[in-house]
């Protein structure tokens, strides 16, 4: 069987079996629509409510807290077990709150489809649900329709469709009806239309030859349902953490039950100390401290115009390593803008961007400025577009003429007022111009737009440095080179000429193409769609943070270069073809080296996303047509353009740029690497805590003392003493110096060999404390003052510990100490608490605690400053030794 393109009308509608003067008739589109199915995209079934909260208990840390709360149990310590499962319960409870949103991407593609259609069916024309239509229907279609399925243009007379969308092309694209190659890709089936892309101009007849999933739209509809969206980097990092303190309480808590039950202890009281240890090797704040850290920098980066849609996505964007951007709307405008022109000999250059007007026409340094109106003229009124309020209504390259009349102080309304139209001749692909008739007094101006080449044949007089003349052979050739200068820069070359006729002999109803002949050739206009401003100085500042930029784009080769040449993005262009041609293994050993794909299609943005992911990379993918959508779904965080983007594209997407800058990018990219940081800062607070209690705990029961804390106590520590401090974590500042590092590798641990000794020893120095002020307590009072006063002191011990979590290298008293105004809250918070579990009534029944004596606290507090003075002189030591090293190195050389 032939593809649509690929045969000419006939045989398409004899395939179709479908009869382009009366379509298909009533009976025969029922039994088709009954064959085919509605003219819409498959659905999804949502993940149950109840699923998405049941996914929240499933990871080792809760997995052993709810063990520890069933021994509790067993055991009889109701209210132990009781506190333990409140505690799992409200985890879960936050998580499933921030996390849980269903997918919504194929509803969005669904809405994205027009509703209503004008079909020739029966002989008649009718308006129908798009729902309605079938392969073999005559689809209608004008200039600002929305193509309601996949097509074979029968008729097209001027007709331009907007494609950016689907194939990444930043301009319309003229459509015809003659047969392409069958091998030819999506962006050249220049005989087709697809479904959800715009005609921008022209009137058109399309055969319908697909439908729903069968579209192209449905084939990214089925894209987007079989990506599979990956565990980010915090995500599995977080994982390996768990396991490895799981496997740590199995072990501890094995060794504490064979001890105690060797040493004669009862079975019960064996027992209630292995889940006081349960309890104090699982950090029971860490899911809610890192969710609500997570929302707090959502809150940040959303005041910074980069929406976040789920959570662990700020992280990732944090350690990424490259972002594969889209070209159209996120490096650049996505508004054709006339960037260059030849006028008389010279060379101008254009400023500004956009449909606004504001910018300027500049010559050459030396030149004279001539009076520009015959050649802004033609651009003015040749044209079926206008601009409002600074949006276009229309075609963009036409847009982009009328801006650049504006600028040079032609406005189109007051001279179409002065030059009111008479006659046109509409665009067409056969003849590539346009061309219309106005009312000048005695005359007719004839305006004339399109290819140089076509209009440099029909004309006999050019505008050159003195003026009007005869178009020689010179000036032929001067105009030609002119033209290509302009193309090899990728700029899209328009020509307009003119001419003066007889108003006496003109008649609007007759042969108008016998007009556009001796014309008088005016000048050349250099249109590109411009790289956003502030694009270029963001993917410097990627550069200086180690992260690399690769451009994507569905343009040619040509012009994909000069873009990314002006950006300042360096490296290889690799097309689409040869990207088919290239083996996966072959594509990444090549990738690293490429800095620009053009000419691609959506399957090929997947398969690079999927060969940088293979290198290891942590890979953000921008865009904001519907071609992005899977590759963003794809990549480990997709980013879509939140006022151009598609509403497939943002649900696709897990963060939204609400300004479609680029430039917001590198911001969320710092913000991303604070937050990080800050859930690092936390992760070594509390494990050094969890530490601590093991080591505490542990000690005890093998030196032959009480267990100094209960399962509550522990609980208490955890998640009270240290849960608001923790979360203050999340809102420190940025350090210096945060985006002159490279990314974090994708594999690198929380938890490394030095790291972890360094909380081994902060675990030491508080067991070592904490047990000394016991033992002495038990010597000089009761056994409750005891445990009262050891209690007391592993809680004052975090409120020392977080400065040397907050500074792992520098020493915890610098300038920022004072910075995060809600930490020292929260400090105070917790010393009041502390204080009233101590010597509020209530509070000593549920705790076991008494009251304490001044000199008490003081002792408690001197004993777990201990753990910042030694961990200030460890420092200290370090800065030293690397000072005389580097004194050394300079003596060397």
């Amino acid at each position: 069987m032939g593809m649509p393109w690929s045969e000419s009308a006939e045989e398409a509608l004899a395939r179709l079996e479908s009869d382009p003067a009366t379509g298909l008739g009533a009976g025969e589109a029922a039994a088709r629509l009954a064959r085919h199915g509605p003219n819409r995209l498959a659905e999804k079934a949502p993940r149950p409510a109840w699923l998405k909260f049941a996914d929240q208990f499933r990871n080792v840390l809760t997995g052993v807290l709810i063990g520890a709360a069933a021994l509790a149990g067993v055991i009889g310590e109701l209210k132990d077990a009781v506190v333990i499962l409140v505690v799992v319960v409200f985890n879960a409870a936050l998580g499933f709150h921030q996390e849980a949103r269903a997918e919504r991407t194929l509803a969005a593609l669904k809405g994205m489809l027009a509703r209503r259609a004008r079909v020739r069916r029966d002989g008649r024309v009718a308006e129908l649900d798009v729902e309605a239509l079938v392969p073999g229907d005559l689809v209608l279609l004008e200039a600002g329709d929305r193509i309601p399925a996949d097509g074979r243009f029968l008729v097209a007379h001027g007709v331009e469709v907007d494609e950016a969308a689907l194939t990444g092309e930043s301009h319309a694209v003229g459509k015809h009806t003659v047969p392409v190659e069958a091998d030819a890709p999506l962006a050249e089936r220049v005989n087709m239309g697809y479904m959800n892309t715009t005609l921008t101009r022209g009137r058109a007849e399309l055969l319908v030859s697909a439908t729903g999933m069968a579209t192209e739209m449905g084939r990214l509809a089925a894209m987007l349902e079989a990506a599979e969206a990956g565990e980010t980097p915090l995500q599995k990092e977080l994982d390996r953490v768990g396991k490895r303190l799981a496997a740590i309480a199995v072990a501890v808590i094995a060794a504490i039950l064979a001890v105690g039950i060797g040493h004669g202890q009862e079975v019960a009281k064996a027992v209630l100390n292995a889940v006081a240890l349960a309890v104090a090797a699982i950090p029971e704040g860490l899911p809610a401290v890192v969710t609500v850290t997570l929302a707090v920098g959502m809150y940040r980066m959303a005041r910074q115009k980069a929406v976040v849609r789920k959570l662990a996505a700020v992280e990732t964007l944090g350690s990424t390593t490259v972002i594969c951007s889209d070209k159209t709307g996120t490096l650049t405008l996505n508004q054709m803008t006339v960037r260059a022109l030849h006028f008389r000999g010279r060379r101008y250059t254009v400023t500004g961007e956009g449909y606004g007007g504001d910018g300027e026409i500049l010559p050459e340094a030396g030149a004279d400025a001539p009076e520009l109106a015959p050649l802004l003229l033609p651009m003015a009124l040749c044209s079926e577009s206008r601009i409002r309020g600074g949006r276009l209504i229309g075609d963009p390259t036409e847009g982009a003429l009328l801006a650049l009349a504006a600028k040079g102080g032609v406005e189109p309304e007051t001279a179409l007022e002065h030059h009111p139209r008479i006659a046109e001749i509409p665009f067409d692909s056969a003849h590539k111009f346009m061309a219309t008739f106005h009312h000048a007094g005695e005359t007719v101006l004839l305006l004339v737009k399109g290819a140089p080449d076509v209009l440099l044949a029909r004309s006999g007089r050019w505008m050159g440095p003195e003026g009007e003349c005869a178009l020689d052979d010179g000036a032929r050739a001067a105009l030609g080179a002119e033209n290509e200068a302009l193309a090899r820069r990728a700029f899209r070359v328009l020509a307009v000429a003119s001419r003066e006729l007889p108003a006496r002999g003109f008649d609007p109803g007759g042969d108008l193409f016998g007009w556009v002949e001796e014309l008088c050739f005016q000048g050349l206009a250099g249109i590109q769609d411009p790289p956003r401003p502030e694009a270029a100085e963001a993917i410097e500042l990627c550069r200086r943070a180690g992260i690399q930029v690769k451009m994507i784009t569905g343009d040619h080769k040509l012009t994909a270069s000069a873009v990314a040449r002006e950006l300042g993005l360096e490296g290889e262009v690799m097309s689409g073809a040869e990207l088919d041609a290239v083996s996966a293994p072959e594509l990444s050993a090549a990738i690293e080296r490429v800095a620009v794909f053009a000419r691609v299609a959506p399957e090929h943005k997947v398969k690079i996303v999927a060969a940088l992911k293979g290198r290891g990379h942590v890979v953000a993918m921008t865009g904001d047509g519907v071609n992005d959508a899977p590759a963003i779904k794809t990549a480990d965080i997709g980013v879509a353009m939140g006022i151009t983007g598609t509403e497939v594209t943002k649900e696709a997407a897990a963060m939204v740029l609400a300004d479609d800058n680029f430039a917001t990018i590198v911001r969320a990219v710092k913000e991303g690497r604070t937050i990080f940081e800050n859930i690092v800062k936390f992760v070594r607070f509390q494990l050094s805590t969890n530490i601590g209690a093991i080591l505490t705990v542990s000690a005890a029961t093998f030196t032959g003392l009480p267990a100094p804390f209960t399962a509550i106590q522990i609980l208490w520590i955890n998640i009270i003493m240290d849960g608001p401090p923790a979360m203050t974590l999340g809102v420190d500042p940025p350090r210096a110096g945060v985006m002159e590092a490279a990314p974090r590798p994708p594999g690198q641990a929380i938890l490394s060999g030095p790291r972890l000794a360094r909380l081994v020893q902060y675990g030491l120095t508080m067991a070592a404390g904490t047990l000394a002020v016991f033992y002495w307590a038990l010597g000089t009072g009761s056994e409750a003052r005891a445990l009262t006063l050891a209690f007391t002191t592993f809680v004052l011990f975090q409120f020392f510990n977080i400065m040397n979590a907050r500074n792992e290298t520098g020493s915890a008293f610098n300038r920022q100490i004072f910075s995060n105004g809600k930490l020292w809250l929260a400090l105070l918070a917790v010393l009041a608490l502390q204080v009233v579990v101590v010597h509020w009534g209530g509070a000593q029944a549920i705790f076991h605690t008494v009251d304490l004596e001044p000199l008490d606290w003081a002792v408690a507090a001197l004993a777990a400053s201990s753990v910042l003075l030694i961990e200030e002189l460890r420092k200290a030591a370090a800065r030293l030794r690397g000072a005389m090293r580097a004194q050394e190195n300079t003596k060397d050389d």
